[in-house]
């Protein structure tokens, strides 16, 4: 499983009588700084394009978590009990999980609240698999030119990947960093299996918003997967 990020802003609403409810927005097309390329490497950096996720997304049936710290043994939300919505803009992934009253009774789950509130967790982090390219449809637009965003490079219409090399000449990227030299992936077609809250990650402007916390006596199912063990494959080149 592979681990994209975001060092976004974390905001704590209480109040107006509604369920404990996460919100999160993970943007499209921003570009994240995997590696500096320690003393002798090149820096590594990653962007995921617009509809990225979009099978398992589009998929109802698709199981995806929202997790804390992408362990699956810390659920908070999942679409199989009825307790996460995601919508997929060519903006960003969207979502909202309504958090289950019984959890509030689990000691990580006061910590990851205490955390929220504090400021100190702020980072909304994908989980992911890169399928293979024989899996990735040919993709057919009628849109115009204007309404592009980045697309796979035209010899590559299947590649769920592409690599490509930034410039080395200091000028600034996107978030004002100097370009130096970086090996850029752009992943066209990834299998998202879940979202999860963390402290550090990588991409910028992505966020959690935590709001409405009142106890209800709605009732919402647990949805761990007890079977499930997150395997961590950083990408390598």
């Amino acid at each position: 499983m592979l681990e994209g990020g975001a060092i976004g802003t974390l905001e704590v609403r209480e109040g107006g009588g509604a369920p404990l409810r996460l919100h999160g927005r993970f943007p499209y097309n921003k570009t994240a700084i995997l590696s500096d390329g320690g003393r002798t490497g090149r820096p590594k950096k990653e962007r995921i394009a617009p509809g990225g996720f979009r099978y398992r997304v589009n998929r109802p049936a698709e199981e995806i978590y929202i997790l804390v710290g992408h362990d699956f043994n810390r659920p908070l939300a999942s679409r199989s009990t009825g307790t996460l919505d995601l919508s997929d803009t060519p903006a960003a992934l969207e979502f909202e999980a309504r958090i289950a009253p019984e959890l509030l009774s689990v000691s990580w789950v006061q910590d990851l609240l205490t955390m929220l509130r504090s400021g100190l967790m702020l980072g909304l982090s994908p989980g992911f698999r890169i399928p293979p390219k024989r899996a990735v449809p040919v993709a057919i637009t009628t849109e115009t030119e204007s309404d592009r965003p980045a697309r796979r490079p035209n010899n590559n219409p299947r590649d769920p990947v592409t690599i490509e090399d930034e410039p080395d000449d200091g000028t600034l990227d996107e978030d004002g960093n100097p370009r130096r030299g970086a090996i850029i992936r752009t992943i066209w077609e990834a299998l998202l299996y879940e979202l999860s809250v963390v402290t550090v990650p990588a991409y910028r402007e992505a966020n959690v918003d935590l709001r409405d916390w009142k106890l209800t006596q709605q009732n919402f199912s647990e949805a761990p997967d007890a079977g499930v063990r997150r395997v961590l494959n950083r990408w390598r080149p």
